[in-house]
């Protein structure tokens, strides 16, 4: 229909505290999807050990314990929804 539109919903998150520097802003996924002008939907991401793997001082996987902000938006410079969660030892 006439006004319709792809959109790419992105993910991003950050540890807030942790043992080793990463990327600010860090991609973690994004769906396109295809939406008509005012329409509303809701869109699922589901992050797992394996999306909040990092490397550690010694080059090895982990998953630090702490707090991570998520961040979704159009792009990393269009955040549109922020929340954070905690990971625990």
């Amino acid at each position: 229909m006439p006004g319709d539109a792809d959109e790419v919903v992105q993910l991003y998150f950050r540890g807030l505290l942790a043992l080793v520097a990463h990327p600010v802003l860090e991609p973690k996924g994004f769906r396109r999807i295809h939406i008509a002008p005012r329409e509303r939907t809701n869109i699922t991401f589901t992050l797992g050990p394996e999306e909040l793997k990092m490397l550690d001082r010694d080059m090895k996987w982990v998953v630090e314990p702490g707090t991570f902000r998520v961040l979704v938006g159009a792009s990393s410079k269009d955040i549109r929804l922020r929340g954070e969660f905690t990971v625990k030892k």
